[in-house]
C-alpha cells in the first residue's frame, strides 16, 4: 500500500482510507448505503489491515452515532495499529446546541465520539461543514485546546467553500492556533468543480485533500449504465444529487471508463479511483464497501498508474465548463492553471 505524507504535517496516511458510513444503517438514507453490523465490520477492518490500509473514517452524524459505535467495536484491541478520523458540526439532536461548531458543541461532540469509538484520542478531527453563525476564532481555539488536551492530533475541514477555508487558515496564522491540514471534499470524474477553487487553494496553502465519494455515489462503479440505471432504494439512487442518473454526461463518462478499463485490464471502478489518485493535492481517497468483494475490488485501484493518453481521454469526456469568475480567469496566463 502506498502512503503519502500530509502536505503541511508529518503524518503519513495510506492512499486508500476506509469510510464507515455503511456501518449501522440507522435511518432510511443510511440504510440505502448499507447496514453493516459489528461482525461484518470487524471482518472488513481486518481485511483493510491485511492490505496495509490502517486509516478509518467516520462521523458522529452517520446513523446518529451508530457508525462510530460499530467501528469502535470492530477495532477493539487494534487501536495501536490504526488511524481514526471522525467529524462533527451537523445536528445530533433537536436542541439549539445539538449542532454547530461552537466551543460548547465541539467539546461535547468530541467527548461523545471518543466514548462511542472506545478510544482516548482521535487522530484527525473534522469540522463536517462550515458554521457561519460561529466565529472561526471560537471554533479554532476549541480545536486547539482539544489538541493540547491530547484528545485529537490533527484537524481538518470538510465541505467548506474556498473562502471558508482561507478565512480559517488566516485566523490560525494570526492567533497561533493549529490549522486545518486536510480538506475532505467531494471530487470525481463526474464532479470536477473542486478544481476551480479548492484545488488551487490546497496547492497554495499546502492543504492535503482527502476525497469522499470518488465514485460519485456509486455512479462510476461500473454498475450504472444507460441500459442499467440506478435501482430505487440503492445507494446510487439515494446519491442522485451528486450527479443525476438522467444526465447524458454521466453515461458519456461511463462509456470512456469502460473503454479505458478494457485497455488497461482493470475494472471501471479501479480506473475511476486511479484517476482521482493522480490529481493535484490528493493524499487519500475514502472508499466504502458493503461486502468483502467490493472492498477487495477497490484495493486494485493502487499499485499502477493510468497513462497520460488515458488520463487525457478521461479529462476530455468529463470536462465541465467553469462558472464565473473561473471561466474568465482561465483566459489569462498570468493567473496560472493546474
Amino acid at each position: 500500500m502506498e502512503y503519502r505524507k500530509l502536505n503541511s504535517a508529518g503524518l503519513s496516511i495510506p492512499v486508500l482510507s476506509f469510510g464507515t458510513a455503511t456501518f449501522g444503517g440507522g435511518n432510511d438514507f443510511f440504510k440505502s448505503w448499507g447496514n453493516t453490523d459489528v461482525k461484518e465490520a470487524t471482518r472488513l477492518v481486518d481485511l483493510c489491515l491485511e492490505h496495509g490500509i490502517n486509516f478509518f473514517d467516520t462521523a458522529n452524524v452517520y446513523s446518529k452515532g451508530l457508525s462510530e459505535e460499530i467501528l469502535g467495536a470492530a477495532i477493539k484491541g487494534k487501536r495501536n495499529k490504526i488511524l481514526l478520523s471522525t467529524k462533527s458540526t451537523f445536528p445530533m439532536g433537536d436542541g439549539p446546541n445539538d449542532y454547530s461548531s461552537s466551543r460548547h458543541a465541539i467539546m461535547k461532540a468530541c467527548d461523545e465520539s471518543l466514548r462511542r469509538l472506545g478510544t482516548d484520542h482521535i487522530d484527525l478531527y473534522y469540522m463536517h461543514g462550515f458554521d457561519a453563525l460561529t466565529p472561526v476564532e471560537e471554533t479554532l481555539r476549541a480545536l486547539d485546546d482539544l489538541i493540547t488536551a491530547g484528545k485529537i492530533s490533527y484537524i481538518g475541514c470538510s465541505n467548506f467553500s474556498g473562502w471558508h477555508l482561507m478565512k480559517s487558515l488566516s485566523a490560525s496564522e494570526k492567533y497561533g492556533f493549529s490549522k486545518y491540514v486536510t480538506n475532505q471534499a467531494y471530487y470525481s470524474l463526474a464532479g470536477r468543480e473542486f478544481e476551480w477553487e479548492l484545488m488551487p487553494l490546497g496547492l497554495d496553502q499546502k492543504v492535503s485533500t482527502i476525497v469522499w465519494s470518488p465514485l460519485a455515489g456509486g455512479a462510476l462503479s461500473g454498475k450504472i449504465t444507460r441500459k442499467n440505471p440506478p435501482t430505487p432504494g440503492t445507494r446510487a439512487a439515494a446519491m442522485d444529487f451528486v450527479i443525476s442518473s438522467k444526465d447524458e454526461r454521466l453515461y458519456n463518462i461511463v462509456d470512456v471508463l469502460y473503454q479505458v478499463a478494457e485497455e488497461v485490464g482493470k475494472t471501471v471502478a479501479q480506473v475511476a479511483l486511479n484517476w482521482v489518485l493522480q490529481r493535484a493535492t490528493v493524499t487519500s481517497i475514502v472508499i466504502g464497501a458493503r461486502n468483502e468483494k467490493q472492498l477487495i475490488e477497490n484495493f486494485g485501484a493502487v499499485g499502477w498508474k493510468l497513462s497520460a493518453d488515458h488520463i487525457k481521454k478521461l479529462d476530455t469526456v468529463s470536462a465541465t465548463k467553469p462558472i464565473y469568475p473561473f471561466w474568465h480567469q482561465k483566459q489569462f496566463p498570468m493567473l496560472g492553471h493546474i
